[in-house]
Order: structure tokens, then C-alpha cells, then sequence
């Protein structure tokens, strides 16, 4: 039965996967193939997917529709505004016997494409306004919960954290990092990963604006280097209510009389905002009684509880015998702000690439791999999480494809912009010239990111083995 579950499980998240995924790419072709239809611009192809057709159909109106293999994307072949034979296939119009297409009709074809992608992107959030975002107190926040003593450099030695060493604490509220200012966790990681600051030496350097006591102070931090992907980080955890959701009989938590839906206020008079500031305080005095203060009912309760002998939060967390959870809620985003965030995320991080000071390369970005997977678990954590990556994926494709960059639609238009100003169309060789070999930049760089998404995927795989193989204690 779990076998049988598992199976339409994957099947299910593969369909959403080919719907969403599929149908972003779709959509903006879509833009593309109407605003030249309705412009009078020949079609003589609709394809999704690059190279050999799967399946391809050539309707009443002339237009060949078709399914390829390569599904790095798709095309609608306009051999009136770009010729691109080497990508989209030789075209079989006698361009010269055709009509010439006016400037502006050029740029509404070529910009409907990130067009189409936006009001997609649009549409799925008005869904998530109506049907609500689930949102939990850990992602929600940007207050502080927890400053680590040490972080992990790139070479695997531990050393003091930056936000211990730059005086970061507890219940702090970061408002802004580098005058940015930030909304959320995620929001808050994002903006930190993607900073650019230097110090003299060339060290990271970040300056956070936090609340303190109704006080903002500005706090110079050096990131490190950490994990995996050498992200920028300070070491510092979320802060967020700390609920009881299960107590275990014969535990240290039920001696105490802890009951379900209680929330941990204090330990030892020390304010708690998540389950490290509570083992953190709790593992400081084993020896001896703690005292908790719990909020129940509305009411604050002070419960005692037991000694331990516990010396790591994995030996505390048994004996404390507490399943945990935080406050949940749902909210009702703006479609505005659903647009708005990952632009300027995705703005961000375009920025973070060209910027000799930003610590953000080419093999951290996600390629066609890495973003499968993602759709993949997104489709797994449900029907919102699946329309709220697609969202940014819409929004990443109408910033990337407006770019000037040759093959790209930004590109295109960068071409019939010039040839506006200089009275006369750019030399077709040119073009050409130009396309294929960023055509070859481009297919190079998603062959790169891909090694890297399977990489990650290797990576986990092992270290998910490697987990499930080592023995309880």
C-alpha cells in the first residue's frame, strides 16, 4: 500500500511539474504567437522544446504546432523579425517577397512574451489572495531567535559566529541589511546571500539595522563563507512562539505538567524564541531545577522542571520529551506584492552576478534540473507552494528573457533598437554572428548549472542515506 501511495505520489508532483513548468513556457510563447498574429506578422511554427518533434500538427492557419525534445524552453518561428535557423529550424518563407515589419510592431511581439509570463504570474496570485497563503511565526519574522557561538568556515573549522562577534542578540528585529529592507526570513537570507559590501582587506562585510527596545542600532557584521554552497551567513536562527504539541508520557516536560497548546515564555527568567534559545538555557544548569513560564489559556503558569543530566540538545530533547510546533496563520498577500518580491529578487540576484564583490556565481543558480526538482517538492508540500514557485519562475523568465543579450528577446529588441537609430537594419551576418555565438555561451552555461544541480541532488541522496544508516541512539 505505502508502495502503491508513493507511486501516484511521484506521478501526481510529475503532472503539476509538466502543467506549471511546461505551462510557463508555454504561456510565454503564447504572448508571442498572438501579438504577432494580431500584428500580421507571419507564424509559420508553435514549438515547446527545442531540436526533433515529438509530435508536431500543421493546422488550417498554415502554423506547424509541435512538441520537441530538447524542453529547454520553446519558440515561435518568425522568419519576418529574426532569423534564427540554427535554433528554431530553416525557415521555408521567401522573406523578401513579404511585407517589412515596422519597428513597433517588432518590439509588442518581442516583449509580449515576458508579458504573457507577468499576467500569469498575476492570475496565480489572485488565486493565492483568494484561497490564502499558510504561513507559520519561524518564516513570517524577521526577529532574531537564537545567535550561534560558532559557524562552519569553508575549510570545516568552527570559529566564533559574526553576529556573536558583531553583538547581534536575541529578540533583536533586523529591519534592513545594507538599506534594504527586508520583510520575512526568506527575504532577510536572500538580501544577506546577495550583499556585496567589502571590507579593506576584501573580507564580507554587511551592515544590519536592527530594533532593539524600540531602538535601532546599525550592526557592521563580517558573513562567512558557509555550507555547502558557500553561502554568506552570520549564524544567527528565526525567532518564533515555541508550543507544546505532544507530550510524552514519563518525560521530563510531563513530571513538569506541561500540556499540549503551552508556550514556552521563559526559562530561568530567559526570554525563549525557539527551541535552540530554550536547550541553549536549559543545558546551562543540568544539575538543577528549571523554571518555565508557559502562557495557557491566555493566563502565564510557572511549572517546574526536574534535573537532567543531559549535555547535548539530542539527549535533551529525549529526556524533555516534547514535540514542538509554532503559531500558524493565513494570510491574504496583495497579487502586487506577489509580483513585486520576486522582481526585485530576481533583479537581485541578476545584480549579485555581475558584481566583482558579490560572493553569487553562476554554479549557485538552479538550471532546467534544479528547477524540476524544486517544482518537484513544491508539488509534494502542495497545490499553493507549487503556485508560488511557478509565480517565480513566470517572473524569473520575463526579467531573464528581457535582457539584451543576443538569442534572447532582450536581444532582438537591442538589435531593432539599433538599426531605429542608425536608419538602417543591422547586417543580417552580424546577427547572425552574434546569436550563434551566445547561443553557444548560453547552452554552455545551462550544461554548467545542470553539473551543479546534479551535484546537489548526489549530494543529498548520500547525505539522506548516510542519515537513515547511522543508528538511533
Amino acid at each position: 500500500m505505502e508502495l502503491l501511495s508513493a507511486v501516484f505520489s511521484n506521478i501526481w508532483s510529475i503532472f503539476l511539474v509538466v502543467i506549471f513548468f511546461g505551462g510557463s513556457i508555454f504561456v510565454h510563447e503564447l504572448g508571442h504567437f498572438l501579438a504577432a498574429r494580431r500584428r500580421g506578422v507571419l507564424v509559420e511554427r508553435f514549438s515547446i522544446g527545442f531540436g526533433p518533434a515529438i509530435w508536431s500538427h500543421r493546422a488550417k492557419d498554415g502554423v506547424e504546432y509541435r512538441i520537441a525534445w530538447f524542453p529547454l524552453g520553446g519558440y515561435v518561428l518568425l522568419p519576418q523579425l529574426a532569423d534564427l535557423g540554427p535554433i528554431e529550424g530553416a525557415s521555408n518563407a521567401d522573406v523578401a517577397k513579404l511585407p517589412p515589419i515596422s519597428y513597433s510592431t517588432r518590439m509588442l511581439v518581442f516583449v509580449a512574451g515576458a508579458a504573457f509570463n507577468v499576467l500569469f504570474a498575476f492570475i496565480l496570485a489572485c488565486i493565492i489572495t483568494v484561497v490564502g497563503l499558510p504561513e507559520s511565526s519561524m518564516t513570517a519574522t524577521t526577529r532574531i531567535g537564537y545567535v550561534a557561538k560558532t559557524l562552519e568556515g569553508p575549510n570545516g573549522v568552527k570559529s566564533p559566529s559574526p553576529a556573536l562577534q558583531a553583538g547581534f542578540r536575541a529578540g533583536d528585529i533586523v529591519r534592513a541589511i545594507d538599506g534594504k529592507t527586508v520583510t520575512d526570513w526568506q527575504d532577510l537570507m536572500q538580501t544577506l546571500v546577495t550583499t556585496s559590501g567589502r571590507t579593506a582587506d576584501g573580507q564580507p562585510r554587511a551592515v544590519f539595522t536592527v530594533e532593539r527596545d524600540g531602538e535601532m542600532l546599525d550592526l557592521p557584521v563580517n558573513p562567512r563563507l558557509s555550507g555547502d554552497e558557500k553561502f554568506r551567513k552570520v549564524g544567527i536562527a528565526p525567532g518564533f512562539e515555541l508550543i507544546a504539541f505532544k507530550i510524552n508520557p514519563g518525560t521530563l516536560a510531563a513530571t513538569a505538567g506541561l500540556i499540549e497548546k503551552d508556550e514556552i515564555v521563559s526559562a530561568n527568567g530567559v526570554k525563549i524564541y525557539g527551541t535552540e534559545t530554550l536547550f541553549e538555557t536549559l543545558l546551562t544548569q543540568p544539575s538543577a531545577p528549571a523554571k518555565l513560564i508557559v502562557r495557557r489559556a491566555g493566563a502565564e503558569v510557572t511549572l517546574t522542571l526536574p534535573a537532567h543530566t543531559a549535555t547535548t540538545n539530542a539527549a535533551l530533547a529525549k529526556a524533555l520529551g516534547v514535540d514542538f510546533t509554532t503559531g500558524f496563520r493565513t494570510t491574504h498577500p496583495s497579487p502586487l506584492k506577489q509580483i513585486v518580491a520576486p522582481v526585485l529578487m530576481t533583479i537581485r540576484t541578476l545584480s549579485s552576478l555581475i558584481n566583482p564583490n558579490s560572493d553569487i556565481g553562476i554554479s549557485k543558480l538552479a538550471g532546467p534540473v534544479g528547477i524540476v526538482r524544486i517544482f518537484h517538492s513544491a508539488a509534494e508540500a502542495g497545490i499553493v507552494a507549487i503556485l508560488m514557485f511557478t509565480i517565480l519562475i513566470n517572473i524569473n523568465l520575463a526579467v531573464f528573457n528581457l535582457l539584451p543579450i543576443p538569442v534572447l528577446d532582450g536581444g532582438q529588441m537591442l538589435f531593432a533598437t539599433i538599426g531605429k537609430l542608425r536608419g538602417r537594419a543591422l547586417p543580417v551576418n552580424f546577427i547572425m554572428s552574434a546569436q550563434s555565438v551566445f547561443m553557444v555561451l548560453l547552452l554552455s552555461m545551462i550544461l554548467y548549472v545542470s553539473f551543479f544541480d546534479v551535484r546537489r541532488i548526489v549530494r543529498d541522496v548520500n547525505t539522506s542515506r548516510a542519515e537513515s544508516s547511522t543508528p538511533a541512539k
